[in-house]
């Protein structure tokens, strides 16, 4: 009886570790939103959403930037054109 008992006891332990493991990261979460990220593929998502995330800050300086050059021509403040012109060339690709 004591035989039986083990292996049985096993599969019991061995399926309630596998039961308590979250999931790798948050998939019904925007990559904004996510903060919790487990294992391998965890991280894999991590380094995905942290490129989007970058380029996605990027973007939003070159649109905000065309907007503010927009408006300084509109001005006609030469010296807020330069400044945004300026952006441009470092956050629009």
């Amino acid at each position: 009886m004591f035989n039986k008992l083990i292996p049985i006891s096993l599969i019991v332990l061995l399926s309630a570790c596998g039961a308590t493991q979250p999931p790798p990261y948050q998939k019904d979460r925007a990559p904004e939103d996510r903060d919790q990220y487990s294992g391998a593929q965890g991280m894999s998502q991590y380094q995905k959403d942290q490129s989007y995330l970058v380029k996605k800050e990027l973007s939003d300086k070159c649109t905000t930037a065309k907007i503010d050059l927009a408006i300084a021509k509109s001005d006609k403040n030469t010296s807020d054109i330069e400044k945004q012109n300026a952006l441009i060339s470092s956050s629009c690709i």
